[in-house]
C-alpha cells in the first residue's frame, strides 16, 4: 500500500484513502478536489450579502454547501428571498421547511405561511395554527376548517377562496 500526504493536515495515510483518518478531509490525496455540486455567487452586494448565492453539494472538507444571499438558492439557504429544502428567509421563502414572514413550504412557519403544516398569524394548510387559519384541521383564535367555521375566519378569508374560484 502506498503512502501519500494529506493534502489538509500533511500526515502520512494510505492512497486509498477516502477520508483522511487526522482531519477528516474529503479526498486527501487529490489536491484537485474542491467537492461536488454547485457554488455561484454574485460579486455585487445588497444587504450585506451578495446578489445571489446559488449552492448545492458538499465543500473540499465534505461540509455541506450552503446558500446565503439575497436571493439564496439550495439545500440550505439564509437570505432575503429563499428557494431551499431548508432555509430562513427574511422576506420570503419556497421550499420543504421554510421559516420567513411569507412561507410558502411542507412546513411553513412565518407572519404568512402556506404549507401542508403552516404556523402564522395567517396560516393556510392541511394543518394550520395561528391567529385567522383556513385549513384541514388545525387550532387558531379564527378558524375556517372542515369542522369548524368562526364568522370572523369566514369574512376574513373570503376574498381569498373568492380569487382561487375565480383562477379555475
Amino acid at each position: 500500500m502506498e503512502s501519500i500526504k494529506c493534502r489538509e493536515c500533511g500526515k502520512d495515510l494510505s492512497s486509498k484513502a477516502v477520508v483522511c483518518p487526522h482531519c477528516g478531509i474529503m479526498y486527501p490525496g487529490n489536491p484537485a478536489w474542491k467537492g461536488w455540486g454547485i457554488d455561484k455567487k454574485s460579486e455585487r452586494i445588497i444587504g450585506g450579502l451578495p446578489l445571489y448565492h446559488i449552492s448545492f453539494g458538499i465543500d473540499e472538507k465534505g461540509k455541506i454547501r450552503r446558500a446565503e444571499g439575497f436571493f439564496a438558492i439550495g439545500q440550505f439557504a439564509r437570505g432575503y428571498f429563499v428557494l431551499a429544502q431548508f432555509g430562513i428567509a427574511y422576506i420570503f421563502g419556497i421550499g420543504q421547511g421554510i421559516i420567513s414572514p411569507v412561507s410558502i413550504a411542507q412546513l411553513a412557519v412565518g407572519l404568512l405561511s402556506v404549507g401542508q403544516i403552516a404556523v402564522g398569524i395567517v396560516s393556510v394548510g392541511q394543518f394550520a395554527a395561528g391567529v385567522y387559519s383556513l385549513c384541514q384541521m388545525g387550532f387558531a383564535l379564527n378558524l375556517l376548517s372542515m369542522t369548524h367555521k368562526d364568522q370572523s375566519a369566514v369574512e376574513f378569508f373570503r376574498p381569498f377562496i373568492h380569487f382561487i374560484k375565480n383562477i379555475f
